[in-house]
């Protein structure tokens, strides 16, 4: 069977709201079903509105800190302050961007995004993804007893190329990475590293159909995926490495000496 996307149109959203019923009320606006088997991919923008994670900036108070990677990074005092209070790490930056680690996710300035919020307003990221995405899929399952995998999806750079690709921020219900340890290439040779990652795959297909800008879809469905589902909990740790295990971080901190 051929992999399919079916991404939703939904209606905007400016206060908090319930997910699932808000996704009850999109499916059938769209006249689609979902079945067993398939992988739901919501955007992370959608679920940040629905927990009210947006900020107005005109209302945030800058601490010394917050002047300082300011000055240091060329960004708004506001903008620099809410990095502050939503990274667990800052490794650096340029002029307008931090690169920062929070939760295990690694994003330039903490994933705060303007885009698709009100002026003066910014939209953070989720509060527990993990959760969310495990309660949506336990809700779909109580609601039309299917299983499906829940994916909670963001835009992001990719190192050394131009544009945004689809990365998941969370998963449920379905194995993140493919453990393709052991098995051979096409010359028979045994792969010893390599881990394929279905979920930021399945991530980026979707987003692809999702769209960045006014499609106003936050909501894909992807149909033969052949990704394996489970009910077990998944660990965040199954999807990120700590930074100093990270082969681009461990590699531009050692810049070469000879």
């Amino acid at each position: 069977m051929q992999l399919t996307v079916f991404p939703l149109l939904a209606e905007r959203m400016d206060t908090k709201f319930d997910v699932f019923e808000t996704l009850l009320k999109t499916l059938e606006k769209n006249n689609v079903s979902l079945e067993e088997g398939d992988v739901l991919v919501i955007s992370t923008k959608y679920i940040s509105n629905s927990q009210g994670r947006i900020v107005n900036l005109e209302k945030i108070i800058t601490s010394e800190e917050g002047k300082k990677v300011s000055k240091a990074y060329e960004l708004k005092s506001e903008i620099a302050e809410i990095i502050i209070r939503e990274s667990d790490k800052i490794f650096g930056g340029i002029g307008g961007f931090v690169i920062t680690s929070s939760d295990s996710i690694m994003a330039p300035n903490a994933g705060i995004d303007k885009s698709n919020a009100k002026k003066g307003m910014a939209i953070l990221y989720p509060t527990n993804p993990y959760l969310i995405a495990e309660e949506i899929r336990r809700k779909i399952f109580l609601k039309f007893l299917i299983h499906v995998g829940v994916i909670l999806v963001d835009s992001r750079l990719m190192p050394a190329r131009i544009g945004t690709s689809g990365v998941a921020v969370s998963c449920a219900g379905i194995e993140p990475v493919l453990d393709m340890r052991a098995k051979n290439d096409l010359d028979g040779n045994p792969l010893k590293v390599t881990f394929q990652a279905v979920v930021d795959n399945l991530a980026t297909i979707a987003n692809h159909k999702m769209g960045e800008g006014a499609e106003s879809k936050p909501f894909a469905i992807v149909r033969n995926s052949d990704a394996t589902l489970t009910d077990r909990k998944i660990n965040p740790s199954e999807m990120a490495i700590s930074p100093d295990q990270c082969v681009y971080v461990r590699g531009l901190s050692n810049p070469p000496n000879f």
